[in-house]
């Protein structure tokens, strides 16, 4: 067989797997045993070609060749093809199965001579890359929960205990949404760290399939950076719900830049507003950060349209697991030592196990 039909057989072989089987460039190199350089002087050639997906039928590969090889090159001057809505296609992302090749195929039935799958991947990026850092993250609807305290806490007169006592603030963000739920709590301990997680879901009215928090110590017990042990009291909640926990990973800025975010919103949109406020007791405090949550969740974004309720609202509550019936009752797991009085102590109380676990854990 000559040689340049061998090629052409290659160069035909690139274009399926990139377009019918969506594998990336390096995976193409790997199936057809070609350098990502030469992969990609394919595609761009074949997007500066003007030819759509699937060749037609009638091309022969001396035809392709002529095409995609030829000097001068054959360029559609950009201007004269339609810009797609980068917006729509940031948010659509987002939703559980969608990819660029499945939005690229939409605006291709839609404007048969737009851009190649190449040039359009290309032009997304660097749309996308004008966006925030935070908001350049794809995360799925649905997917993840990120979880963290504030750095500031605030000041808040307990008449219970007749002092001056500071509040912790907990705040969860939606992942594809960025909608933000936040709460004051006395301290960061288990009971009031699973108790704003319950409160959370209520929020969102679903859970997501992953709750992200920050090795936190309530929620962590052994930051391993490999296999962090998660509190058995966490793990029971999460299972409850149907969820998992994954804790962000220790040096890895990407895993929680969007609760960073989220925590630092909520400095500037809640603490920060009510710096000059005085409050007498946690349930004032809870209402003066609800309002003031509300308004956040329906600022409108700075650089695309909607804001995080309108996000929440069309592509995240939908993609939520539903909640069971009746909301997690807080129970704590504790080792305790058989005696040998087949007794174990419990914060001074004691209670009968069968005689056969003496001395045992």
């Amino acid at each position: 067989m000559p040689k340049e039909r061998v090629t052409m057989r290659k160069v035909r072989e690139v274009l399926r797997l990139k377009f019918d089987g969506s594998l990336s460039n390096r995976q193409i190199g790997i199936s057809c045993h070609l350098g990502k350089s030469t992969i990609a002087d394919y595609l761009d050639r074949f997007q500066r070609s003007g030819l759509g997906w699937p060749i037609k039928d009638d091309m022969d590969d001396s035809r392709l060749e002529q095409l995609l090889f030829s000097k001068p090159q054959q360029v559609q001057v950009a201007e004269d093809r339609p810009v797609p809505d980068w917006t729509y296609i940031h948010r659509e992302l987002r939703r559980k199965g969608v990819t660029l090749m499945l939005l690229w195929q939409e605006y291709k039935q839609i404007f048969p001579h737009g851009y190649q799958y190449s040039r359009f991947c290309d032009l997304y990026s660097h749309w996308a890359g004008k966006l925030d850092p935070v908001m350049r993250q794809e995360h799925r609807a649905g997917e993840k929960t990120f979880i963290d305290y504030a750095g500031q806490t605030v000041p808040v007169y307990d008449r219970n205990c007749d002092e001056l006592r500071q509040a912790q603030i907990f705040v969860a963000v939606l992942g594809a949404s960025s909608y933000t739920y936040a709460e004051a709590t006395w301290t960061q301990t288990l009971p009031d760290w699973i108790g704003s997680h319950v409160r959370a879901f209520y929020f969102f009215e679903g859970v997501s399939k992953i709750l992200v928090p920050d090795n936190l110590k309530s929620g962590i017990n052994k930051a391993c950076f490999y296999e962090p042990e998660i509190n058995p009291t966490y793990l029971d909640m999460a299972r409850y719900y149907g969820t998992a926990v994954i804790p962000a990973r220790s040096r890895k800025p990407k895993d929680k830049a969007k609760v960073e975010s989220g925590v630092l919103l909520a400095e500037r949109w809640i603490l920060a507003r009510l710096r000059n406020r005085q409050f007498f007791g946690l349930h004032q405090l809870n209402e003066a950060v609800a309002e003031l949550l509300e308004k956040l969740n329906n600022e409108d974004f700075q650089k695309i349209p909607g804001s995080r309720r309108s996000l929440f609202e069309s592509i995240e509550r939908p993609a939520l697991m539903p909640l069971p019936t009746a909301a997690y009752q807080f129970a704590e797991w504790k080792k305790a030592r058989v005696n040998i009085d087949y007794h174990i102590e419990v914060d001074r109380h004691y209670y009968s196990v069968p005689y056969q676990l003496i001395q045992s854990f």
